[in-house]
């Protein structure tokens, strides 16, 4: 079996950093690089993505609202025709930064409040999956099973990359437990390994109130910003490799 191992990388700004990108890109096979509305820019950017090419991790465009205080995960009132080019734009940036050091972008995984804008209107998640289309068919769209995002992408004619989110509890409904709730996030290496182990073995995630929830997922995310999230990275990769499977960028996947 093959799977991804992918985190939200580049979500410093100047001279402030979030997480340790560099020993980050030890350890995942797949980057999402935030393109400078809610974190990042051109120079993290630029350093993120020639770090990407040097170690063979395949590289994604992260876009977020236009919220660097809020760290895009506090939702704004934008029509759907600036939620549309602003994608297009922090996409378009990435790309033209991955051209230059000979690396090519290869999906988009929606930051925080702008994939739940997304996923809360169909109409909405459908005119963003047709933007990406337009920008480059080959591109793959990361979101979670079962949500508009994954509908959408399908009708516009892209691949779909599920994700199993390992820092995050889930709900009944296999949405996330908002943030601020208690257990929303979850940085206890060993709780992180069994939930891992778990998806591995069975497919499924024990959700915040103890029922067994089916998940069916390509790639493993952990957000770089959740506290210890080397030590979980690590953590999940060896749980990966206990089982056989084989650590690939989401762009070497078969359907």
């Amino acid at each position: 079996m093959k799977i991804d191992l992918n985190s939200d990388m580049g979500e410093g700004f100047g001279r402030w950093r979030v997480a340790d990108d560099d020993g980050l890109m030890e350890v995942v096979s797949s980057a999402n690089i935030a393109c400078g509305f809610h974190a990042g820019d051109y120079a993290i950017m630029d350093r993120t993505v020639r770090l990407a090419k040097e170690k063979g991790v395949g590289i994604g465009a992260h876009p977020g609202l236009p919220d660097l205080t809020g760290f895009g995960r506090r939702a704004m009132a934008i029509s759907d025709a600036d939620m549309e080019s602003m994608l297009c734009y922090q996409i378009g940036a990435l790309q033209g930064i991955a051209a230059r050091h000979g690396h090519r972008v290869t999906h988009v995984s929606y930051h925080a409040a702008f994939g739940n804008m997304a996923n809360a209107d169909e109409g909405l998640a459908l005119r963003l999956t047709r933007a990406i289309a337009a920008l480059d068919r080959e591109l793959s769209v990361f979101c979670m099973p079962g949500q508009a995002t994954e509908r959408a992408a399908e009708k516009a004619g892209l691949r779909a990359r599920t994700l199993f989110l390992a820092d995050r509890a889930y709900t009944t409904q296999g949405t996330l437990v908002p943030r601020g709730q208690p257990g929303a996030v979850i940085h206890d290496l060993a709780a992180v390994r069994a939930r891992v182990n778990q998806f591995l073995h069975d497919g499924s995630v024990t959700t915040i109130d103890g029922t067994r929830l089916p998940v069916k997922a390509q790639s493993i995310l952990v957000h770089s910003d959740t506290p210890g999230s080397l030590e979980l990275a690590r953590a999940i990769r060896a749980e990966i490799e206990a089982t056989g499977a084989v650590l690939t960028p989401a762009c070497q996947l078969g359907d």
